[in-house]
């Protein structure tokens, strides 16, 4: 059992009471003003309300997995970490569900896309729900009734809160109303926001929060790492955002990570996929998981549950009772490990042991068939060494962000020509994270040597589909996957599906809000 988790309980009454939940996202905020009262009586609750927003990332609700924060959302289905995978994940080559859901099929096979799908809602919903109630506390804090020795932390942490949110909404769907300080208490519907306008946004705030944060932070919680790699993060992606790449600035703030951060990479790679990740010394930024405090089905038990079969496995080697039989890989992914489950069993790349494959075919000829391509089991709910019992919830956190990621994202930004970084340390950084998975170091590097080295460490990690869009691969034709557009081998898709449709409930509610050009 983990000893650090959301200290929530305590304010559960309150918050169900107080914080109403975002109707349709009208974008007004209905956190009542008894916040302030509550948190001049007594300023230590404000920890708990953090803890609340942190939650939000994890949780459906802190009241427990059968509810939601989002009114008129299924509890299981809207969970952020679900929500990230199926966007980020299904939609592109690495991942693949057989349910059949509607709205979820689409998104698996990248086809017929509508502004009706409810799982564009759900995240579109999450992201409003997340930067209100942060922008109403950070109000709060600020207030001179408010009398906390660490009221300025709490607001940059809660700064960087709404700043993720943000960058999710960014890269998802490229314009939305913008909630600051000054237009909190708007009436009046807000205004839209252009791609660019949203990325200044959250660049001002991550720069003014990113000297401030602290080195270090209570587990769970937003230090200057965690700045910091947002910043590169969407540096990294600004000629796509924005139409002017920003390489030399991810650089800056990749290189503090790496030479200020104090992360190293776990000799043990499941190590960041396991229960005991929590003593992770690679993770920067975890969202948190616990079977007992803080129970959800969309977090990490998504993960563990859904790619897990009573079938062809056994749920309990894994540390989950339940087996949802849905998620499998594609040959996309492991076939970057060979051609045949043959070699993904003998070669020496342990990563290429995180998929299980008795009783699957290598091939995905259907992809409702839950047989065809090979489960991962790179999430579990044991520990890192094999040992744990079984239970219905994941007790894995979430790892967000992690310096194997920023060592690849190094290598990519040399290789692009950043300032202040040089292709011989991008390709010993790439082969830092292969020799510690056991693969050959590689004796150069390019791009697309780098893209597959990210699909071989991070698939499965929410970021796949972003990946490929600033390779320029996810659209059209040049490359394929399997069930791309729907057909098996893959087919091409336009160009307006680089985002996503403006949710028709987010339209109706503020006619100021356009919908994105191609639905």
């Amino acid at each position: 059992m983990k000893n650090t988790k959301y200290k929530i309980v305590a304010l559960m009454t309150f918050l169900a009471i107080n914080t109403a939940c975002i109707n349709d996202l009208d974008t007004e905020p209905k956190v009542e003003q008894t916040l302030e009262n509550l948190l001049a009586a007594d300023p230590n609750a404000v920890e708990g309300l953090l803890s609340r927003l942190y939650a939000s990332f994890a949780l459906s609700s802190v009241e427990g997995p059968d509810k939601s924060d989002i009114i008129g959302a299924d509890p299981g289905e809207s969970p952020f970490v679900r929500g990230l995978v199926n966007l980020q994940d299904f939609t592109a080559d690495d991942m693949k569900n057989r349910w059949g859901d509607n709205g979820l099929d689409q998104l698996t096979t990248s086809s017929n896309w509508t502004s009706n799908n409810k799982f564009f809602k759900y995240v579109y919903d999450r992201i409003y729900y997340t930067i209100p109630q942060a922008t109403n506390l950070i109000l709060i804090m600020k207030s001179d009734k408010v009398n906390y020795a660490k009221k300025d932390q709490v607001v940059d942490e809660l700064r960087f809160l709404r700043s993720l949110s943000y960058y999710y909404l960014i890269d998802f769907f490229g314009k939305g109303a913008l909630i600051t300080n000054d237009n909190f208490n708007t009436t009046a519907p807000l205004p839209e926001s252009s791609r660019k306008e949203l990325f200044n946004f959250v660049e001002s705030e991550l720069l003014a929060i990113e000297s401030t944060l602290p080195v270090t932070n209570s587990y769970g919680r937003a230090n200057k790492s965690c700045a910091r790699m947002l910043l590169a993060k969407l540096y990294l992606n600004a000629e796509v955002y924005t139409g002017t790449a920003r390489y030399n600035d991810a650089a800056v703030y990749i290189n503090k990570i790496i030479t200020e951060g104090g992360f190293q990479l776990e000799s043990n790679v499941r190590k960041n996929f396991s229960s005991d990740n929590n003593t992770s010394k690679e993770i920067i930024f975890p969202l948190l998981a616990d079977a007992v405090s803080s129970q959800s089905f969309g977090n990490t038990t998504y993960l563990v549950n859904g790619s897990v079969s009573t079938d062809t496995m056994v749920p309990a080697d894994f540390g989950t009772k339940q087996g949802w039989a849905g998620h499998r890989a594609t040959k996309a992914w492991y076939g970057l490990f060979g051609n045949s489950i043959a070699d993904l069993q003998t070669t020496t790349d342990k990563r290429a042991k995180l998929f299980w494959t008795q009783g699957h075919n290598w091939e995905m000829n259907d992809y409702k068939a839950w047989t065809d391509g090979l489960p991962s089991d790179k999430f579990w709910n044991k520990d890192s060494n094999g040992v744990g019992g079984a239970t219905d919830y994941s007790s894995t956190d979430f790892p967000l962000f992690r310096l194997a990621d920023v060592y690849l994202m190094y290598a990519e930004c040399a290789l692009r020509g950043a300032a202040g970084t040089t292709v011989p340390q991008g390709l010993t950084y790439v082969n830092l994270v292969r020799s510690r998975a056991g693969a050959t170091s590689l004796t150069s590097i390019t791009l697309d040597a780098v893209l597959d080295e990210r699909a071989r460490e991070l698939n499965f990690e929410g970021m796949r589909r972003q990946d490929l869009i600033r390779f320029n691969k996810f659209t059209g034709s040049a490359y394929l996957w399997p069930w791309k557009g729907g057909v098996k081998n893959g087919t091409s898709i336009s160009d307006n599906y680089k985002v996503f449709p403006i949710p028709s409930t987010a339209l109706q509610a503020n006619s100021n809000l356009t919908q994105n050009t191609g639905y």
